[in-house]
């Protein structure tokens, strides 16, 4: 049964209206950050039907020990769906992250994507960058997938130690190298000896940020990932 729709909610949604990321058109007062319409024409991957051999998954085999990876669209440049990832990173819009997530989660639950995952650990931003936006969008995307799962976010465990310019003219090689040793752990690991870890990014393209984050665990004895974003590019 969904929840009741407060007074409240009801008169700031009249005098404050909220719009789709995608289309920009109007919500309705049960709809959140993007419209059913927009909701139903995503172009969505289906790879949590196959987490374990699909081309996401295949990007980081014999790179880590990787289980599972699922994202939960076809991302492209330019594209109308490219705002959701826009209005998260760069239009001060948080919220995206955490309905998204939630929606993302509720949808692989259905597959059992996250079935044996015993923590969240989402790609860290580099403290200039995550003062500048407010917020790391990966925390929020992973907040939201937490709010379903229940699944415990570890957002301190690794820290990105250095600030880079944006890797969007990189081609695939230039990443890897441009984020090797970016990342490293904050806290003590053993912790995660033998845990079942969740990656969370915004968007994979290549996998670079991904394998650097996880190449800075990977020697911890028998960790294993699982990789999650919302947007998925073909390269």
């Amino acid at each position: 049964m969904r929840p009741a729709i407060s007074f409240w909610t009801r008169l700031f949604d009249l005098i404050a209206p909220r719009c789709c990321v995608v289309c920009g058109r109007r919500l309705s007062i049960t709809e959140e950050v993007i419209c059913l319409t927009c909701n139903r024409h995503l172009p969505r991957t289906g790879f949590q039907k196959n987490p374990y051999e699909n081309e996401m998954a295949k990007m980081f085999w014999h790179l880590m020990p990787i289980e599972r990876a699922a994202a939960l669209f076809f991302y492209e440049s330019h594209s109308e769906v490219c705002n959701i990832i826009y209005e998260l990173k760069y239009n001060d819009y948080p919220e995206v992250g955490v309905v998204m997530g939630r929606q993302m989660a509720k949808e692989f639950e259905e597959s059992h994507f996250f079935d044996g995952i015993d923590a969240i650990i989402p790609i860290p931003l580099a403290k200039k960058r995550e003062r500048e936006r407010g917020y790391n969008q990966s925390e929020k995307i992973a907040e939201g997938i937490h709010e379903v799962t229940g699944i415990p976010v570890m957002d301190q465990m690794v820290k990105r130690s250095r600030f880079d310019s944006s890797q969007t003219r990189l081609n695939r090689w230039e990443r890897l190298e441009n984020v090797e040793h970016l990342y490293q752990p904050t806290q003590e690991t053993e912790q995660l000896q033998g845990k079942h870890i969740l990656l969370v990014d915004d968007v994979v393209t290549t996998g670079a940020t991904v394998l650097a984050c996880a190449d800075c665990l990977k020697h911890i004895p028998h960790i294993r990932f699982s990789v999650i974003s919302l947007g998925y590019t073909h390269e």
